[in-house]
This record gives C-alpha cells, sequence and structure tokens, in this order.
C-alpha cells in the first residue's frame, strides 16, 4: 500500500496526538512501512515525543517535527514571535520527501481544520495538496455534530467523501456521548469509528494488546470497513 492519512480535528486537545501514536503502533505491528509526521507545533514538543516513541524511535525528533516554536498560540503566531517563517511549499516537500521511503504517512495537523499553520496554509491546503485521506477527529459529547459537519463542509468534496469521522470518548461523557454516533448517521455521515478514552499517560503496546481497539484502528487505517468496526456503547 501507499498511503497518506491526514489526521485533524474539530479543535485543539481533541486526541489527534493519541490517534495518530495509536495508528503508528498498529501499523508497525502489522509490519507496515509507516511514519507518523507532526511537521508544525507550537508551545511544547511532547505532541512529537509521543509519535517518536509509538514509531520505536525510528525517526528523529526534527524529522517528525521540522517546525517547533515555543509560545502556545497557533503556529503561524508563534512563528513570527520568534522572526521565523513556515511556508506551504517548504511543508509539501518535507512531507512528500519522507513519504518516499514508507508505505504509510500519518500527518497531524496542529488545532483544527483552518487553523493556520504558517503564513500561507492550513491543514486542509497540507491535506489537498497531498491528496490524503482525511481523518476528523472529535470529542463524542454535545456540540461535535455540529463541529464535525462544519469540518466536513470546509473540505473538498473529493475529499469529504473519503473522510474518516473518530467520535473520542470523554472522560465524563454527557447525554450527548451516545446519540451522536447515530445522528451523523442519520445526517448521511459514513465512515464513524469510535474509540474509548484514554488515561493521560496510556501505554500504545498495551491498548494495542485489545482485539475491538486494533480492529477498529484497521477500520480507520481504511484496512477493514468502518460499518464493521466494533463500537464501544
Amino acid at each position: 500500500m501507499k498511503r497518506t492519512v491526514f489526521i485533524t480535528g474539530t479543535d485543539t486537545g481533541v486526541g489527534k496526538t493519541v490517534l495518530t501514536a495509536l495508528l503508528a503502533g498498529f501499523l508497525r505491528e502489522r509490519g507496515v512501512r509507516v511514519a507518523a509526521l507532526k511537521p508544525v507545533c507550537s508551545g511544547g514538543r511532547d505532541d512529537a515525543r509521543m509519535l517518536r516513541v509509538a514509531l520505536g524511535g525510528a525517526l528523529t525528533l526534527d524529522e517528525i517535527n521540522p517546525w517547533y516554536f515555543r509560545a502556545p498560540i497557533a503556529p503561524v503566531l508563534a512563528a513570527r514571535r520568534e522572526e521565523k517563517t513556515v511556508r506551504l511549499a517548504a511543508a509539501l516537500e518535507h512531507l512528500r520527501t519522507m513519504r518516499k521511503n514508507f508505505d504509510v504517512v500519518l500527518v497531524e495537523g496542529a488545532g483544527g481544520l483552518l487553523s493556520p499553520l504558517g503564513e500561507d496554509f492550513d491543514s486542509r491546503d497540507l491535506m489537498t495538496a497531498l491528496r490524503a485521506m482525511p481523518v476528523i477527529v472529535a470529542p463524542n459529547k454535545l456540540g461535535a455534530v455540529n463541529q464535525i459537519l462544519l469540518t466536513l463542509e470546509a473540505l473538498p468534496k473529493s475529499l469529504r467523501t473519503r473522510a474518516r469521522i473518530v467520535l473520542m470518548m470523554p472522560p465524563k461523557p454527557d447525554a450527548a456521548t451516545r446519540s451522536n454516533a447515530a445522528l451523523l448517521a442519520e445526517l448521511s455521515v459514513h465512515n464513524i469509528c469510535r474509540l474509548p478514552w484514554f488515561r493521560a499517560a496510556f501505554s500504545v503496546a498495551e491498548v494495542l494488546r485489545q482485539p475491538r481497539i486494533r480492529q477498529t484502528l484497521a477500520a480507520i487505517a481504511g484496512l477493514e470497513n468502518p460499518m464493521h468496526a466494533p463500537q464501544d456503547p
């Protein structure tokens, strides 16, 4: 297989890195040559470090995350504080160079789909240029349906039809948690998967011992039909 998968979210802090790390570990276990990249980040490098661990140290931190800025604000603004600039052409060059050596490249965005990553681009621009399969991560709580629909609407139609939706269980479910998936399906949103809540210091290897999680990750990665993936209650 040769595939680029772009993990975006309805907001920041919704579980993009957790999902990207799990996908990286899962694909590695299956013998797939996989890279997990977070090309731009700000405010801390813990996400990139988690991806490096999931990859077994196969890539350096700078290969995973070539543009890092210290301020915990949108990357484009954090870069300006350091009098630096990230351009779309440079980001694409790095990603295209990396994917020459891998079967699957997982690319994690920063923030939501339209949050500016550099002076002239956002996650949607990267996703479109790479012709990547979109994976939209959202917390499975009240408000998720609207956020997911808005994110899908912002995608080009050619990408929208390929998108996977991942509802991540929050630590405290609310009244909408059980109904979000069914309501999305009623609104003609397809390829919906759900994952349980993972504690802050979770182990990728430990989580991957669970057959239900593995089957769901296979569906998210496009290796199985999401309609047949087991769902947590």
